[in-house]
Formats: structure tokens, sequence, C-alpha cells
């Protein structure tokens, strides 16, 4: 992918790894556009120079009104990266974790499906484009206290392979960005092996920029989630991250 002159606009841009990305994005000579939840953060990035919209993923009006703006503006898009996600623990023993589920494949799948499917028309009429979209590390080796979390996202990888299927020979592209934990939104807290933000976002533009451009974006610290089935690893990490349920309120041991 050449990154030095393309349209953008990243769905979620308003903080964490989606922020940074539009950040370099611009530097290597692209046109940004952001959309978010946040006016603070929609505010901050205007004063960088980027275009900014405001679009809540989980609201088919709001995606409808966002996308009519962005290509008023931009009508040149050509590459449109759906980041929005909400990370919630769960605790499945207690039936109140119904309300997190719900909201988290709200966001993290039905608002990455609302997003593609508002931009496509554009897309396959353009005969031309890129659509990114962002899975995780845990959608292929799951982290039990977020169990919605891994399936959205399992959720994703599996729509992002049959999305470039369907879209195969329309000019479009669908590149499946996978993070590891990055240090992002409180992750260096949680967890001491968290990617520093700069690294990860310099890794994956290097990725972004081979050519061809790998269908899925994995950054050599995610490779061990990646693979964990296939090299036979699955079961024991599984093991080691259910630890982690210890986290959970009502656990005590």
């Amino acid at each position: 992918m050449n990154l030095s002159n393309r349209t953008v606009v990243i769905v979620g841009a308003t903080s964490g790894i989606g922020r940074e990305l539009a950040r370099r994005f611009a530097a290597a000579g692209s046109t940004v556009a952001v959309g978010g939840r946040s006016p603070q953060a929609l505010s901050e990035l205007a004063e960088e120079g980027f275009g900014t919209f405001g679009i809540d993923v989980t609201d088919s009006v709001s995606v409808g009104s966002f996308r009519d703006a962005v290509l008023a503006r931009y009508p040149e898009l050509d590459t449109v990266v759906t980041m929005s996600g909400v990370m919630l623990l769960e605790d499945l023993r207690d039936p109140a974790h119904f309300d997190a589920a719900a909201a988290t494949i709200d966001t993290n799948l039905l608002g990455t499906i609302r997003v593609i499917d508002a931009f496509t028309p554009h897309l396959l009429q353009r005969g031309a484009g890129t659509v990114i979209t962002v899975t995780s590390g845990i959608a292929f080796l799951p982290f039990p206290p977020m169990p919605s979390y891994a399936a959205s996202k399992a959720a994703v990888h599996a729509y992002s392979e049959a999305l470039r299927a369907q879209l195969d020979g329309t000019g479009i592209g669908v590149v499946e960005l996978v993070p590891p934990a990055v240090a992002t939104a409180g992750q260096e807290k949680v967890n001491p092996h968290a990617l520093p933000l700069d690294d990860y976002t310099t890794e994956v533009m290097h990725l972004l920029s081979q050519d061809p451009t790998p269908n899925e974006i994995l950054v050599k610290g995610v490779l061990m989630h990646r693979w964990a089935e296939r090299d036979g690893t699955y079961d024991n990490l599984v093991a080691q991250r259910s630890q982690a349920l210890a986290m959970l309120p009502s656990r005590t041991h």
C-alpha cells in the first residue's frame, strides 16, 4: 500500500492506536479524516489539522450522517479504517453480564459492519480502495475475563475473511489489523508486556507499506497469539491467561 497519497477515514481515532495511526498516515503524506464520540478529542485532532466528524457506531443514523459528511468533504476517499471497540470484563456466573456482552457486540462487531456497509457502495463505484478492520490477538487466543470481547474480535476476523472473498475482483482490498496488547487506554497498567504505542505503529506502517500488502497485519508481538493452535501452545496459553479470572470482583481465589 502506498501510504503517501491516500485519502483515509479512521473511525475510532480519538484515542490509542487509531489516533496514532491517523498521525502516521498524515505524516506519510496522506489526507486523513477521523471520527469518534469524544468532542474534546475531536477538537484536539482538528487543531492538528485533521478533518473531524462525530460518530456513534452503534447508531445506524449516526453512521449514515457521518458517511455523507465525510464523502461531501472527501469525495476521493479510498481507505476506510474501522477501529471502534470496547473491552469489558464479564463474570459469566452472573447473568447481569449480558448488558456488557450486548454493548461489546453492538460496538465491536455490528459497529464494524455498519461502517463497512456505509462506505462499500462508494468504494465499489471508485473501483479501488482498501478496508482495514481491526481485530486482536485475543480473537485467536481468548482472554477469559473478557469473553464477549474475544468473541466479537473472532467474529470480525471471520467477517473480514468473507468480505475479502466477496470483494475479490472489485479492486477493493481488505486488510485485518491484529494488535497484541498495546500500551494505551490503561493496558500498560495491567500488562507489563504491552507494546509501546510508538513501536507498534512503526511496525504496522512498515507492514502496510509492503507490496503486496499482507491480508493480516501481524507484528512480531502478536505471532504467539495468532499461531497458538498451529504451534501447539494454545491450551497452555489459555490456561495461563485464565489465571487473570482472579481480577473479577466475585472471585476470591
